[in-house]
């Protein structure tokens, strides 16, 4: 977005305020004043003060619906995956940003329970969407509800580590993470073999390795 952009103005401004001068203390006509921006703009595009926060849950919660609309019962997993990652992606592109609002969201209460409630959002579409592919399958509920969960999991532990300041490699340790995941669900579906497909901006020598590496655990473990 361009800097002129009243959108992206009000949540610089918001965001640096809130750090300012705390969360309660800044009120909804501030930050218009400070973004230059008109107070009933503010509210059209963002409807509250805790909208700021949280501009683009909505945005991603549909991207991800549309990632998985097309997953069949072999590619569910892998869609699952792909989706994660795309939430991921969109945080770490924020950079310092995702770091300003974490640390509010680990401050004030009502941000955490906004946030808490929108992870909640998606592990519920994950979880539907797992049930309907594995609806044949013994306790599929419950290995729907178990997946999802380990994705949601897994994603915020890496995010959070990113974060902290903890991780200098994101993208490695999301992948990591989520091939770990993946092994705890690998035989769920029926014994399939899932290809999990991305793209990344570092060079084939690179990344064969690590595909290589993948495959031949995958084939270890399956004895042969």
């Amino acid at each position: 977005m361009a800097e002129s952009d009243p959108r992206e103005r009000l949540i610089n401004a918001a965001v640096a305020m809130f750090e300012e001068s705390g969360y309660e203390a800044v009120t909804v006509e501030a930050i218009a004043q400070r973004a230059k921006v008109g107070r009933t703009t503010l509210f059209r595009l963002f409807g509250s003060k805790e909208g700021l926060v949280f501009p683009d849950h909505d945005a991603l919660l549909a991207t991800v619906e549309s990632k998985l609309s097309s997953a069949t019962k072999e590619t569910v997993l892998a869609a699952v995956v792909d989706a994660a990652r795309s939430v991921f992606s969109h945080y770490i592109g924020e950079g310092e940003l995702a770091r300003a609002r974490w640390r509010l969201t680990s401050s004030v209460p009502a941000l955490r329970d906004r946030e808490t409630a929108s992870v909640a959002r998606y592990r519920h579409v994950f979880r539907q969407h797992i049930a309907t592919h594995l609806s044949d399958a013994p306790n599929a509920a419950l290995r729907a509800e178990l997946m999802a969960t380990a994705v949601v999991t897994a994603h915020n532990y890496v995010l959070r580590r990113w974060l902290r300041g903890e991780s200098t490699h994101p993208y490695d340790d999301f992948s990591a993470a989520m091939r770990t995941t993946l092994a705890l669900f690998g035989r769920s579906a029926g014994n399939r073999t899932a290809v999990v497909l991305f793209e990344t901006d570092e060079p084939l020598e690179l990344v064969l390795p690590r595909l290589e590496r993948a495959v031949s655990l995958s084939g270890g473990e399956d004895g042969g």
